[in-house]
């Protein structure tokens, strides 16, 4: 099984990605939290950082755009192929209302012909480029039933894969992916398909697996936002240990200090990320383990912080 790590957006930067391949250098692919390309024809500087070849050695790095414009999608598909990248994926599958309501990511799904149109345009362009398209959907914007047309649409074109997120944009993360919708496409799809959604540990892998024992890549986000060893568990099964979670929270910490100016900006970043690290410390009782979390995230200071985590790891067990 290949196994590849979901973009999200203000976590999986380079930084991130850096760590997560030192110290569990088990994920095949790295997408890139979505840039967002438009007529100014500038990538920002976080969006420049995040996808430059020194920032992402020693991993394969699929870089993510997000625009319903095809010219946007092809200068910025250019700019990636500059900096060596062959193959780049179109998000259409972010549910946020901001984005959704400019008709992109999920929300570009409510508007089937206008996205034959911009996939029609961005093939054609992409073959000039001499680079892959992959795509990474939901099944719909407020119905299930919704993908049948979608599925239709992306048949028409030649894709490196199509990772599909089972449900609607609606949906956020709620309700229980649509097995039943992502069968069908199964079957249908003439293009490979990647399976993305709630596996968050080794026996909901086991039992998809189980269900679609003809599915060889699937791709992981918060499940291993919670448990950064989670991949190495699923292909080894050796678990994380505390220390190896130590250091790769001292690492992620360290690369955040080197490149964002002020420890506020860097105690943001970080208590983003024990939103979900923090369910992994239940063990010697949730009521204490939510004590030392909570502490954490009411750290004003770097010092406060830095005390509040070496707390937790000490009396707390995974």
């Amino acid at each position: 099984m290949k196994i590849y790590l979901a973009p999200m957006e203000g976590i999986t930067g380079y930084v991130y990605r850096c760590a997560s391949h030192q110290f569990f250098p088990y994920i095949d692919r790295y997408f890139t939290p979505f840039i967002t390309p438009n007529q100014t024809r500038k990538l920002t500087s976080r969006e420049m950082n995040d996808i430059l070849p020194e920032h992402n050695q020693g991993m394969a790095v699929i870089p993510q755009i997000l625009t319903n414009q095809a010219a946007d999608f092809l200068w910025a598909a250019g700019k990636c192929k500059e900096l060596g990248y062959q193959e780049v994926n179109l998000n259409l599958g972010c549910p946020s209302g901001t984005v959704v309501s400019k008709h992109r990511g999920a929300g570009f799904l409510a508007l089937p012909r206008q996205l034959d149109e911009f996939l029609y345009r961005v093939s054609e362009g992409m073959e000039k480029l001499d680079m892959r398209l992959s795509i990474k959907t939901r099944i719909g914007k407020e119905q299930p039933e919704e993908f049948a047309e979608l599925l239709e649409i992306y048949n028409h074109y030649v894709l490196a894969e199509v990772i599909i997120h089972p449900r609607v944009q609606t949906d956020y993360y709620k309700n229980h992916p649509n097995l039943d919708v992502f069968r069908e496409a199964l079957r249908t799809s003439r293009n490979p398909v990647c399976y993305n959604g709630d596996i968050f540990n080794k026996e909901s892998y086991l039992w998809f697996q189980q269900q679609f024992p003809q599915v060889d890549k699937m791709m992981l986000g918060r499940g291993v936002i919670a448990n950064p060893g989670l991949v190495m568990e699923l292909k080894t099964g050796q678990r994380m240990t505390k220390a190896q979670l130590m250091l790769f929270h001292d690492t992620v910490l360290a690369g955040y200090r080197a490149v964002i100016p002020g420890d506020r900006n860097v105690l943001f970043k970080m208590k983003e990320l024990w939103f979900y690290l923090g369910t992994l410390f239940t063990e010697g009782g949730r009521e204490t383990a939510g004590k030392d979390i909570k502490k954490i995230k009411k750290a004003t200071t770097m010092t406060d912080y830095e005390v509040a985590v070496a707390r937790l790891f000490a009396g707390q067990e995974l």
